[in-house]
């Protein structure tokens, strides 16, 4: 896995504040693969339903660009319980649990 402790760390405090402690945040994507080099950072975040999806997505990245240098970074939001679709799967199938 290509991310820093402290990324890691700003990743998990950002979603907790934003989706709450339950939370689950995982990576997916080319930053999941040691022997690649560069990407950007693919975030598939579990929770419970939020009330509007891009307002939560904003908050979320606002906290997390007070803690890390800002950088590209795709956020995919799936309600829990919901049936996951086209990325959702792949983060499911390929995702690692920050």
């Amino acid at each position: 896995m290509r991310l820093q402790p402290a990324d890691i760390d700003a990743i998990k405090a950002a979603a907790a504040e934003t989706f709450g402690a339950d939370a689950v945040v995982r990576l997916f994507g080319s930053r999941v693969d040691d022997t690649l080099r560069g990407g950007d950072i693919d975030l598939h975040v579990e929770t419970d339903p939020v009330s509007d999806e891009w307002h939560a997505r904003d908050a979320f990245l606002d906290r997390l660009f007070t803690q890390i240098e800002r950088q590209k970074v795709d956020v995919v939001i799936t309600q829990r319980g919901g049936t996951p679709r086209g990325f959702e799967r792949i983060a499911y199938r390929d995702g690692i649990v920050l």
